[in-house]
């Protein structure tokens, strides 16, 4: 089974709390950098799912 919770670590006892989950063995702590759209951009990258382009190209398929 698979929780999501969600931290607003501006307050001390937030990050208490925040450290004390990192300490457990059976916690896995993904934090995410950026929106859903970019990770997942970032993921297809990693994965080599994506094609390099240069800027010319990209200009023209974005213009034509």
């Amino acid at each position: 089974m698979e929780i999501t919770i969600k931290i607003d670590r501006r307050s001390e006892q937030a990050k208490a709390f925040y450290e004390y989950l990192k300490t457990l063995p059976f916690i896995e702590i993904e934090e995410v950098r950026y929106n859903k759209n970019t990770e997942e951009a970032i993921k297809e990258v990693k994965s080599g799912k994506a094609t390099k382009i240069s800027l010319e190209d990209f200009r023209k398929q974005l213009f034509s």
